[in-house]
C-alpha cells in the first residue's frame, strides 16, 4: 500500500512538472525556417508520424508516405475565396494564430492549451492543380496521435456548410 501511495505521489509531481514546463513554453519548439512555397512545393512531411501533407506523393521514398498522405482541399468557385474561408475558420479557432496571409498562402500556428505544444499549418493555393495544398506538422515529438490529420479534416468539414450556404 505504501508503494502505491508513493507511486501516485511521484506521478502527480511529474504531471505538475510537465504542466509547469509547458506553461513556461519549454514544449513550443522553434518555428521551422523553411516554411512557405519552394519550387511549387510545401515543406515535405516529417520523417516521423507527426505530420500530414497533400504533397507527400512528390516524395515517393518518404518513410511515412502512408501516414502523412492527406487530400488537398477542393476549391469552391474561387481559390482566393476558399482560402479566405479557411482563414476565417482558423481565426475563430481556440489556440490558433495566423502568422502569414497572402492571396495564395496561409500559415498558422496552433498551440495546445495545457502543455503549449505548437503545430505549424500551411495552406497553398496551387493555380496549376486548382486545389489548396495543406501541410500540418508538430514541431516536437515523434507522434502526433492523429492530431494534425484531425485538424485538417475539421477545417475541411467546416468549409462544407460555408460552401453550401454561400451566395455569390
Amino acid at each position: 500500500m505504501l508503494f502505491i501511495k508513493w507511486l501516485l505521489i511521484i506521478i502527480f509531481v511529474m504531471a505538475v512538472i510537465m504542466v509547469a514546463a509547458g506553461q513556461l513554453g519549454l514544449f513550443k519548439g522553434n518555428p521551422p525556417d523553411d516554411l512557405g512555397i519552394r519550387d511549387g512545393r510545401l515543406k515535405p512531411p516529417a520523417p516521423t508520424p507527426n505530420s500530414v501533407s497533400s504533397q507527400t506523393a512528390l516524395y515517393p521514398k518518404h518513410p511515412q508516405k502512408d501516414y502523412a498522405t492527406i487530400a488537398p482541399i477542393e476549391i469552391d468557385r474561387s481559390g482566393e475565396v476558399t482560402l479566405a474561408k479557411i482563414k476565417t475558420i482558423i481565426a475563430t479557432t481556440s489556440g490558433a494564430q495566423i502568422v502569414e496571409s497572402t492571396p495564395d498562402y496561409l500559415y498558422a500556428q496552433f498551440t495546445t492549451p495545457i502543455l503549449k505544444f505548437v503545430d505549424d499549418v500551411e495552406f497553398w493555393l496551387d493555380p496549376g492543380m486548382n486545389v489548396i495544398h495543406v501541410r500540418s506538422a508538430s514541431r516536437l515529438g515523434k507522434s502526433d496521435l492523429g492530431v494534425n490529420r484531425r485538424r485538417i479534416e475539421t477545417i475541411r468539414s467546416a468549409l462544407q456548410p460555408l460552401s453550401e450556404n454561400s451566395i455569390d
